[in-house]
């Protein structure tokens, strides 16, 4: 394979294993945790073997108890390198053999294999092995064995190789805790699994076809579609050359450790969208229309239009004590007044502890408010990330209550405040009232002075019958001009009230939109980015 095409592949397993790491970022809370874990460590393991020696292949003996994989770990060699037992597992510690040194030294410690069990096939290439220069062929601790129920060092190994050969026996070749524990775990791994059938110098030829046929169908069942099967016996050698050959072919190319990573990250893969609908990507910005009905039912939960309504009513009453006639007032005093059946000042004291302290949101209403945004925005998402939507809507929901019931305290007027043209139109009103009651004073005067001649008035223009009818004009005029002005000033009142109502409603709502945007909006927004970043991720490491 040419130089181009290798550097090809490693950057595409480099980019699948990138977005294997934003998997395990995005994925947090989302997706179970032993997964992520798995995944965080096949990004460590990967990242170990790509910085280590691409020149050589890292390829794992692993069997069963008396299945003389030691055997044919000698037989490969060419070196008595592994003791050998016939009934019980001999080999403690993995051996390792090299074809090249050189650039493997750091390999072996990533693989701890111990300085006394590293062998070098320094006379390889005088044998006529080129062709294995770049192998490190291991011989593991027997799987099964007393030692290896409590020394994870075969497991470890097994993980951590480039290409896995199983070495079986005939006696055993189907035995359960090989295919349970391991084969079927590594399913989908054909191109990096080879399987053995030693000691074949114990079949005729005719039982070693049947078994070689029977071990295929096994493992065809067990999810290996292509399983690669070799017949060895390391005591007359018959094999070993197709075992090597595989081998060689292995080396050669320089494939085998990215085609594990790409073998363990396939699968790996399959688990993680195991539980997963076919994937919808979502808006990631929540549109206008829903930002307005969300600021609505908000604004709705903290009772902006009733305040408002209720702040414009009574800024309507109070007015009456500043801007109305003072003698339609005084005679209101002298006849039972309907208005106060409705409580005015109760509801004066009632809005006075509205926009107080006490103010406060309906929790409930605003959690349902928030609940019904995230469900709308999560519809035919997983299950898993609906939930996700609707806490990121609801991370902060006491703060939003809270938040909600300081920002309408702070936008809602104060009942006393007075405006300025309020004390203007009194001080008129009570001008003309002044008035009235001047001409009204001077015409009696005149009356009992100049008309009925009750005595000498103090003064001449007090008995001027002359200056009645000026003095009528004058009265009446007073008396018509306050009237005007108390209702003209209760109109004024009304719109006035009616603006600062549209006032507080428009600045509660834009404060409203504010909290929300902070609070609601951008946390899901930030979810729902997460949800399209992660399905993202998924479709590339799926590549």
């Amino acid at each position: 394979m040419s130089a181009v095409s290798t550097a090809e592949r490693q950057h595409g397993l480099g980019t699948r294993l990138a977005a294997l790491s934003q998997i395990v970022e995005l994925g947090q809370g989302r997706v179970e945790p032993a997964l992520l874990t798995e995944a965080a460590q096949l990004l460590l393991r990967a990242g170990d073997r790509m910085k280590l020696s691409p020149d050589h292949t890292v390829v794992a003996l692993a069997g069963g108890t008396g299945s003389g994989k030691s055997s044919l770990f000698n037989a490969v060699s060419g070196l008595e390198l592994s003791p050998i037992g016939v009934r019980r597992p001999t080999t403690a510690r993995t051996h390792a053999c090299v074809w090249g040194l050189d650039g493997a030294g750091p390999l072996l410690d990533w693989l701890q294999i111990q300085w006394r069990h590293r062998f070098a096939r320094a006379s390889a290439l005088d044998k006529g092995e080129s062709r294995l220069h770049g192998l490190i062929l291991l011989d593991l601790p027997d799987h099964d064995s007393i030692r290896a129920l409590t020394d994870p060092e075969a497991h470890r190994l097994i993980q951590a190789a480039d290409l896995i050969v199983w070495v079986l026996d005939p006696q055993k070749y189907a035995d359960a805790s090989v295919h349970r524990r391991y084969v079927t775990d590594l399913a989908g791994h054909d191109a990096v699994t080879v399987f053995v059938l030693n000691q074949c110098d114990r079949l005729t030829p005719e039982e070693q076809a049947e078994c070689v046929a029977d071990l295929e169908d096994l493992l065809g069942r067990e999810g290996v579609a292509h399983p690669r099967v070799i017949a060895t016996s390391a005591t007359t050698g018959g094999g070993i050359d197709d075992l090597k050959a595989v081998l060689a072919e292995s080396v050669v190319a320089r494939r085998a450790a990215h085609q594990r990573l790409e073998a363990d990250l396939d699968r790996l893969m399959l688990r993680l969208a195991a539980d997963l609908p076919e994937i919808r990507y979502v808006e990631p910005a929540i549109d206008a229309t829903r930002r307005a009905g969300l600021t609505d039912a908000l604004c709705d939960a903290v009772g902006v239009s009733a305040l408002g309504e209720a702040i414009e009513n009574v800024y309507g009453v109070r007015s009456l004590d500043w801007v109305g006639w003072p003698y339609a007032r005084w005679a209101a005093r002298l006849r039972p007044d309907p208005a106060s059946s409705l409580r005015l000042g109760g509801v004066k004291e009632e809005i006075r502890g509205l926009v107080g302290s006490t103010v406060s949101a309906q929790p409930a209403e605003v959690d349902n408010a928030v609940l019904s945004l995230a469900n709308g925005l999560s519809t035919g998402m997983p299950e898993v990330w609906q939930r996700g939507v609707r806490e990121a809507a609801r991370s902060r929901p006491g703060r939003i209550t809270e938040a909600l019931s300081r920002e309408l305290a702070q936008v809602a007027p104060p009942l006393d405040r007075v405006p300025a043209w309020w004390w203007l139109l009194k001080i008129w009103q009570y001008l003309l009232v002044v008035t009235s009651l001047a001409g009204l004073a001077w015409g009696g005067s005149i009356l009992a002075y100049g008309v009925f001649k009750l005595g000498s008035p103090p003064a001449e223009p007090l008995g001027d019958v002359t200056m009645l009818p000026w003095l009528g004009l004058l009265v009446i005029g007073a008396l018509v001009f306050g009237l005007l002005s108390g209702v003209a000033g209760r109109n004024f009142v009304l719109l006035d009230a009616s603006r600062e109502r549209d006032r507080m409603e428009r600045d509660m709502r834009r404060r409203v939109g504010a909290l929300t945007n902070d609070m609601v909006i951008e946390p899901v927004e930030r979810e729902l980015r997460r949800y399209n970043e992660y399905f993202d991720a998924m479709a590339t490491a799926n590549r």
